[in-house]
């Protein structure tokens, strides 16, 4: 007797040529095909107006969907109300109710469904226990700092027992440091519930430090799709290369390419070398001091260096290898970088 194959996971969420058009022109979101793994942290990323957004709450039923369909778990939720559909959404503003006690906020979507008061009580108070807000259930919003609000506000979301919880820009109202730590917070939060997390953000590091599945979109379209090592190694388009930061984009004779800034190297210009496929001449514009390594700027030959001019390219030295060999503005170098490091993008 043959064992059975067990049958393969559903993907949580899956987009299938998903449109959002709001009247003549390119359309918002424009015919997008996307799978979510189930219990994967997916982060969709982009300039604002590239459609992650509106993506996003089409998913929620915050925004009708003019073609395509939205399946969850192989259910087709695309014409299901918000309520209906399985999913939680976690805003930016945390939309709390200043009026409202952190226990009953969390409560009250449980007091709409008419659940009574002891019961909706309980859930919500072991729900902010498990966000190690349980000591705060009788603060109000204003007596609470972001980081605070922002447990609230997820353990609001899981009450209504999601399979997938969508998060927009949930952490971009936080100061830099904060920030670092709730990210940090809600993958382990996610990890713990094994849920399905959907982040909009337009911060790659941010969905660089979360994601399992990074979704990068640009005009309505996805330009790219991968793990955040993979996107930010090996971008397939100049638009990914320049948006994730941290590449500097070269035209060669066969096409154009990338390589990482930290894996370019400067040289003082005098060897006289022609450009070649791992040589190039370069004038320095910029040189700022970035604490372990100094980000020096460079134009092409032949521009003109003023207090105005923009780098075309930039490298990352170590600071130690600064100090011992410092560079000036002006300054001719060389930038070298090894075949291996060049990475080809599409036409």
């Amino acid at each position: 007797m043959n064992a059975q194959t067990p049958a393969p996971q559903p993907y949580a969420v899956e987009l299938v040529a998903l449109t959002k058009s709001y009247g003549p022109g390119k359309p918002a979101v424009d015919s997008i095909n996307l799978r979510i793994a189930s219990g994967s942290y997916c982060c969709l990323l982009g300039p604002s107006g590239c459609g992650k957004s509106t993506t996003l709450r089409m998913i929620a039923g915050h925004e009708s969907v003019s073609t395509g369909d939205i399946l969850l778990e192989n259910r087709n939720i695309t014409n299901l109300p918000a309520a209906a559909r399985g999913t939680a959404m976690m805003f930016q503003s945390f939309a709390l109710f200043p009026h409202l006690t952190a226990l009953d906020n969390v409560a009250f979507s449980l007091k709409m469904k008419g659940v009574d008061k002891t019961t909706r009580q309980k859930q919500a108070a072991d729900l902010l226990e498990r966000v190690a807000m349980g000591h705060l259930a009788q603060r109000k919003p204003a007596e609470l700092s972001g980081g605070q609000q922002q447990r609230v506000a997820l353990a609001r979301a899981l009450i209504t027992q999601p399979r997938v919880l969508l998060l927009d820009e949930p952490l971009s109202a936080l100061d830099p440091f904060l920030r670092i730590q709730m990210r940090a917070e809600l993958r382990r939060w996610q990890k713990e519930l094994g849920l399905t997390f959907i982040h909009v953000t337009h911060s790659q590091e941010e969905a660089m430090a979360l994601a399992d599945t990074m979704v990068v979109m640009n005009h309505g379209v996805i330009e790219q799709m991968g793990s955040p090592h993979e996107i930010y190694n090996r971008p397939v388009s100049e638009f990914v290369a320049r948006f994730m930061g941290g590449h500097n984009v070269l035209n060669t004779a066969s096409g154009k390419i990338s390589v990482r800034t930290d894996h370019m190297q400067l040289a003082p210009d005098e060897s006289g070398l022609a450009d070649s496929a791992g040589n190039r001449r370069a004038v320095i514009t910029d040189i700022e001091y970035q604490g372990t390594y100094v980000l020096v700027g460079l134009q092409n030959p032949g521009e003109r260096v003023s207090a105005s001019a923009t780098a075309e390219l930039s490298v990352m030295v170590p600071e130690a290898r600064f100090a011992q060999a410092p560079y000036a503005l002006g300054q001719s170098v060389q930038l070298i970088w090894s075949p291996e490091a060049a990475h080809a993008l599409a036409a």
